[in-house]
């Protein structure tokens, strides 16, 4: 198993909603800061620009 690296969003804030990203080869994971036993959710790149788009644009 390869250990992943996290790194919290630039867009979390210190006491709110946060998550972290960690890269993986040709994806990339996401998962609940404050809750990081229930698991990740991972990305391939057309999934993670889809993803992030959404985000963005307040779909999510």
């Amino acid at each position: 198993m390869i250990p992943l690296h996290w790194r919290k969003s630039s867009y979390s804030h210190q006491h709110g909603d946060c998550v972290e990203v960690a890269d993986l080869p040709l994806r990339r994971a996401v998962r609940d800061s404050k809750n990081p036993e229930c698991g990740n959710l991972s990305f391939d790149a057309v999934e993670w620009r889809a993803f992030v788009a959404a985000v963005r644009d307040g779909e999510l």
